[in-house]
């Protein structure tokens, strides 16, 4: 769909160009202040694919975060459908956001070294919206809150989703809902923490797995078992590029780097729905 008079398979009709102030496209998408959002403090211009990638990054996790609350709110609420959507949805824009890593993908040690320095201390491991997403996949700890002490309304929103149900703490009370032997530990643990495999929560996955494959609970598990996998995806791919352009070195901000990311990406995600399939 063109916006420009002169474009080919353009109508005869010239669109309004006119306006007495900004223009409604820019009111609505805010690009101009997208746009000068980046200010490289390095006088290498490959900062900048760095920092646009980066940013870009940030703004898919605030849409995933849309979409894993909304389907949060949903399963609370029995409304599988709209949950559904969402976490279909949520695929799309997971797989949008683990295809960021390819302007990163290639670094060498010497190219991510003439701008690294730019970084200070700072690292994607202080992304409060990306610490949300962990949050939601029930990656619970009290000191991710802590680097964040010092922007009050970022605090308060962490803080707020450490207190709360996570995507698969919502999916467990659905399946207690359904009649499923949920044990009541599970569904009343301290949200706070971070969420624990149980072997009786293994069991009621691979009793949902061995009935019908149509039903909308088996549905559900391979939707979230999607999640789970492009989670890890970005995970391995955040690992090999960070290999790729710093080694073993200490990361940016402090963490143990390329280690840190390897013991991260053994985890998975919604454990039971993976160990379960062993029992089918």
């Amino acid at each position: 769909m063109s916006q420009y008079p002169d474009a080919p398979g353009a109508g005869s009709e010239t669109p309004n160009l006119d306006f007495a102030g900004t223009t409604p496209y820019e009111d609505y998408v805010q690009a101009d202040v997208l746009t000068h959002l980046q200010h490289p403090r390095s006088d290498d211009p490959g900062e900048m694919v760095f920092l646009v990638t980066t940013q870009v990054m940030e703004l898919w996790f605030t849409v995933i975060v849309h979409e894993w609350e909304t389907a949060a709110t949903a399963l609370r609420e029995d409304n599988l459908p709209v949950a559904m959507d969402a976490l279909k949805r949520s695929l799309r824009e997971l797989e949008a956001l683990n295809a960021s890593w390819r302007p990163l993908a290639h670094l060498t040690p010497a190219q991510f070294n003439s701008y690294r320095s730019a970084l200070g201390e700072g690292s994607g491991f202080q992304s409060a919206m990306y610490r949300r997403m962990e949050f939601l996949l029930g990656d619970k700890s009290a000191s991710m809150l802590v680097p964040h002490r010092g922007a009050p309304r970022v605090h308060a929103e962490l803080e707020k989703a450490l207190h709360q149900p996570g995507l698969y703490d919502e999916t467990l009370r659905l399946l207690a809902r359904r009649g499923l032997p949920v044990p009541a530990g599970v569904l009343d643990r301290d949200l706070a923490q971070k969420y624990e495999p149980s072997p009786e929560v293994e069991e009621v996955w691979a009793e949902v797995y061995r009935g019908d494959q149509n039903d909308e609970l088996v549905r559900l598990g391979e939707v979230l078992t999607d999640v789970g996998e492009l989670v890890w995806r970005w995970r391995n791919d955040h690992l090999v590029a960070t290999r790729r352009a710093m080694g073993s070195k200490v990361g940016t901000g402090g963490s143990a780097g390329v280690a840190w990311l390897e013991k991260r990406a053994t985890k998975n995600v919604f454990p039971e729905l993976w160990t379960a399939r062993s029992h089918v």
